[in-house]
């Protein structure tokens, strides 16, 4: 059986392949035909997608020297800043080894961002890790094709800081390994989220985390990937009742399904992690999967409901009318489903 043939319908593959730019056509072929590497096809639009369009535009930004905009750790300014823009080009089908710009974009913010105990941080120093950034950026590398061994330690402080294994707590300053003001306890709390293990953060760890090969897989991460689930599972994912501030209510971002995703996550994403982790039959997660099936159009789409509109160097589409990367998205996960 074909997802491709049988559950897309013909009017959205050509829409897909032929109306929606070359990033669109090269990861419609890529991930929902399921083309082989080495398909002439597919190669040549991966060159395509990577030499005009979207991908193209951002890499004219850069500097030589592998930022985007200012030297440093790249968090800011939002959301044009070497963070956002790779995240950004992650998302988009961007891969290092068709664009050596890419490569050495990695490799500076590896440099500048990444501290010498694992911590993907705003400023370059340790205080300012949060559970969200280091999550986008693992997964993102990942996704960009970033094999550096400098991950490992990346992948390591962000399963302990879930675990809470060999933390000390962020009151300890003189401590080797702790704890900061944002990054406050294991869990996934977070003091933007005044103290409470954020939702948010927890499914862009478990992204990253979903992304890794089960050979990649420590005992530490094991747990931590374990936890994760738990912490998801532990609400109905539908209603997104994680915690929060006394007497105010889930963010309604949570049901705007959008892109590209940055530090915002909604329903879409924690259905992608949950079932890229093996949980996607799950009863547990049936509301969550209903909701999705719930916002495809009539015509077989998706709509995209949150933006960055006018924030970043490039724009994807205008919110309320159909997406061509919102429809990827839930695409990808119908079809994961399907095999599993």
């Amino acid at each position: 059986m074909s997802f491709w043939e049988d559950e897309v319908p013909a009017p959205i593959r050509v829409w897909l392949l032929e109306e929606c730019g070359a990033e669109v056509r090269y990861l419609a072929l890529r991930d929902l035909q399921n083309l082989p590497t080495d398909d002439p096809s597919l190669l040549h639009a991966k060159r395509v997608a990577h030499r005009h369009g979207l991908i193209a535009h951002i890499l004219s930004h850069m500097d030589e020297r592998g930022f985007w905009v200012k030297p440093g750790a790249g968090y800011y300014p939002k959301y044009t800043g070497s963070v956002w823009s790779l995240i950004m080009l992650a998302q988009l089908g961007a891969d290092l080894h068709t664009d050596e710009r890419i490569a050495r974009a990695c490799n500076y913010l590896l440099d500048h961002s990444l501290t010498k105990d694992g911590q993907f941080t705003t400023s370059g120093t340790p205080s300012s890790t949060i559970d969200c950034l280091q999550g986008n950026l693992c997964a993102a590398l990942l996704d960009l094709g970033c094999d550096d061994v400098r991950m490992e330690r990346a992948f390591a402080w962000m399963a302990r800081t879930t675990t809470g294994q060999g933390l000390a707590p962020k009151e300890e300053r003189d401590a080797p390994l702790r704890y900061y003001a944002y990054q406050c306890g294991p869990g996934f709390a977070c003091g933007a989220n005044w103290g409470l293990p954020c939702a948010w953060g927890a499914v862009k760890v478990m992204l990253a985390f979903s992304k890794l090969s089960r050979e990649q897989h420590t005992p530490l991460i094991e747990q931590a990937i374990q936890q994760g689930i738990d912490f998801l599972f532990s609400v109905d994912p539908a209603g997104a009742q994680y915690p929060r501030e006394k007497g105010k209510a889930p963010s309604g971002n949570w049901w705007r399904f959008g892109f590209p995703l940055f530090y915002v996550t909604d329903l879409l994403q924690v259905v992608e992690v949950l079932v890229a982790l093996g949980y996607g039959h799950d009863a547990r997660l049936a509301n969550a999967v209903q909701l999705m099936h719930d916002k495809q159009t009539a015509q077989g789409s998706w709509l995209l409901e949150y933006s960055y509109a006018g924030k970043m160097w490039v724009e994807i589409g205008e919110k309320k009318q159909p997406s061509p990367w919102v429809t990827l998205r839930a695409l990808r996960i119908l079809k994961r489903l399907q095999e599993s």
